[in-house]
């Protein structure tokens, strides 16, 4: 079911002082954050990106990733009408497979429309662990062959990052320990 409670805001931007200007004063941001009990920021770096958003490739390919180093992943995909049960009826063996995987620092599923436009991020202590649980875990293998074989998706982007920094509060905890 969907968490109504949390909500994430993904931005890109074109300089770090772009960013430090809009958290530092937006009045959008500003007015979530004293409605939050808690809050943190993610900064990171593009690194690979594959696929679209709403027709849009917004993040960079750098390349600069390597198996030993943390990374954050997002996936983001819009669900065919069509396909949505059938999607609902396996992404729970995936979700809890997740919970407990190898390396798996944070993960969270955030979707623009609940039910219909999904996106998980997750942080991974090393990219080998990630890559570990995306293609050898038995039930998230599963349902990326199911997605293609009954086309679950209408348009799929999955993006790699480096973390840079992590600040704020998740959980009651210094978020800076996520990364």
């Amino acid at each position: 079911m969907p968490n109504f409670g949390t909500y994430g805001l993904l931005c890109v931007w074109e300089s770090d002082e772009a960013s430090a200007n809009f958290f530092s004063g937006n009045p959008f941001f500003k007015a979530y954050q004293k409605m939050s009990a808690e809050h943190f920021t993610m900064y990171l770096e593009s690194a690979e990106s594959q696929g679209s958003w709403n027709g849009f490739s917004p993040f960079l390919n750098s390349g600069k990733l390597e198996n030993e180093q943390p990374v954050v992943v997002l996936t983001r995909a819009t669900l065919r009408f069509s396909k949505i049960w059938d999607f609902w009826q396996k992404v729970k063996n995936v979700s809890l497979g997740l919970e407990k995987y190898e390396g798996r620092k944070f993960s969270i599923g955030v979707g623009e429309w609940p039910w219909i436009q999904q996106a998980t991020i997750s942080i991974w202590q090393t990219q080998a662990e990630m890559l570990d649980y995306a293609y050898k875990n038995q039930k998230h293998k599963e349902a990326i062959l199911l997605a293609r074989k009954y086309g679950w998706f209408k348009e799929e982007m999955f993006a790699r990052f480096l973390p840079v920094r992590c600040e704020g509060i998740w959980n009651g905890k210094n978020a800076e320990n996520l990364i």
